[in-house]
């Protein structure tokens, strides 16, 4: 028996439908599909956007949510080789994929600065990660006024909005990426950075606020043209590390926070929910970014300390959805296709039912067998169907 996909042809039924592999329309069924697989692909069929925003939204809905990531770029050639695929759109559908980030930040059109400078790349060297930045000698208000800072005027969506509106029945995250922390951390370098939150914390709140003024501009901008074409503001800071995080708590609260506070209750007046990114140990931050109004975390950095399932279940399930949790600095590299499906459902049977199941480290990496990533996708089918 076969199914008859509107996209991508026939391909044989048991596998396709038990992994959710180019689901196929109501029209296309065969009359002899029946029984829980005929249930399975009627549940498929179903909204993948509704099914997201419901997990976000802590409804219990059964099974999980899948989000394949954001593969490295050196990554996407191996997956295309091991999964006969020719297209990112086609690979993700054919690993039953809920998920799109479609970020308007990223786009090559997105900046049109007529002096060609890119957003807060003035006089950085991005070969030199973690150097002195152009503002690490800055020590008035004066001169964080002259710094020139990108403008709105210079925005533009259109690329964006067109892959928004051809996404498709998924569930659509956007926004700007707003990663503030990280470019006033580049602004000053890192170092100069912590050590101003102490020696000339007014001229780093005038650094903050200048960043993230643009970001709050221009969100309005992206938010007002995008409307509904959008599901979750993603916005991203990476506060953790290995071990802790990355400063103080109480500096994070000066710093930080006030602005991601600004940042979420903006999503959530346009009408998105919102999902917030922050690798690393930040376990206790967690409280506070639900706080915050945060509806969604990722990528829960599986190893990091106090990142583990068993111990974000116990103090935050319920509280706020979760997006990610399978470890990516073992278990998908290191790990057996049948650990890393062991692994899937430990974490499910842990975080379900507010959870999108994802690599911890969205950005998979080439070193991580492409088996162990059907792997991923083939348990999370799994307990879909068994969920039914």
């Amino acid at each position: 028996m076969k199914c008859r996909d509107e996209y991508f042809g026939f391909i044989p039924s048991p596998l396709g439908i038990r992994l959710g592999l180019f689901v196929p329309p109501v029209s296309a069924l065969p009359s002899e599909t029946g029984g829980a697989e005929a249930r399975f692909v009627m549940q498929l069929l179903k909204s993948r956007r509704e099914t997201i925003r419901a997990i976000i939204a802590r409804q219990k809905v059964p099974g999980c949510g899948f989000w394949l990531g954001n593969p490295d770029a050196k990554t996407w050639p191996l997956l295309h080789r091991y999964f006969g695929t020719q297209t990112e759109e086609e690979l993700r559908r054919q690993l039953g994929d809920d998920v799109r980030w479609i970020c308007p930040q990223f786009y090559a059109d997105a900046y049109r600065d007529p002096d060609g400078r890119e957003l807060f790349d003035s006089g950085l060297d991005r070969e030199k990660h973690g150097s002195a930045g152009p503002l690490a000698a800055c020590t008035s208000i004066a001169e964080v006024e002259e710094f020139p800072w990108p403008k709105p005027e210079y925005l533009n969506f259109d690329s964006c909005l067109h892959d928004l509106r051809e996404a498709g029945d998924v569930y659509r995250l956007s926004g700007f990426w707003t990663c503030y922390y990280h470019n006033v951390a580049d602004l000053f370098g890192m170092e100069e950075y912590f050590m101003k939150m102490h020696s000339n914390p007014d001229v780093v709140h005038a650094v903050t606020d200048k960043v993230c003024e643009f970001y709050y501009e221009a969100n309005e901008r992206f938010f007002a043209a995008a409307g509904s074409l959008m599901d979750g503001f993603f916005f991203g800071n990476d506060l953790g590390c290995q071990t802790g995080l990355v400063c103080s708590p109480a500096s994070l609260d000066e710093f930080v926070f006030p602005w991601m506070r600004r940042f979420v209750e903006q999503g959530h007046r346009h009408g998105y929910q919102v999902a917030l990114h922050s690798c690393g140990s930040v376990y206790k931050l967690i409280d506070r970014f639900i706080d915050a109004g945060v509806d969604c975390l990722h990528p829960l950095q599986a190893l990091a300390r106090g990142m583990e399932a068993e111990h974000l279940a116990a103090e935050f399930k319920g509280r706020i959805a979760f997006l990610g949790g399978i470890d990516a600095q073992q278990l998908m590299t290191n790990g057996t296709p049948d650990e890393v499906r062991a692994g899937v459902r430990r974490v499910h049977a842990l975080l379900a039912p507010h959870l999108i199941v994802s690599p911890s480290h969205e950005a998979i990496l080439p070193n991580v067998p492409m088996e162990n990533v059907a792997a991923m996708a083939e348990a999370v089918a799994e307990i879909r169907e068994e969920n039914l």
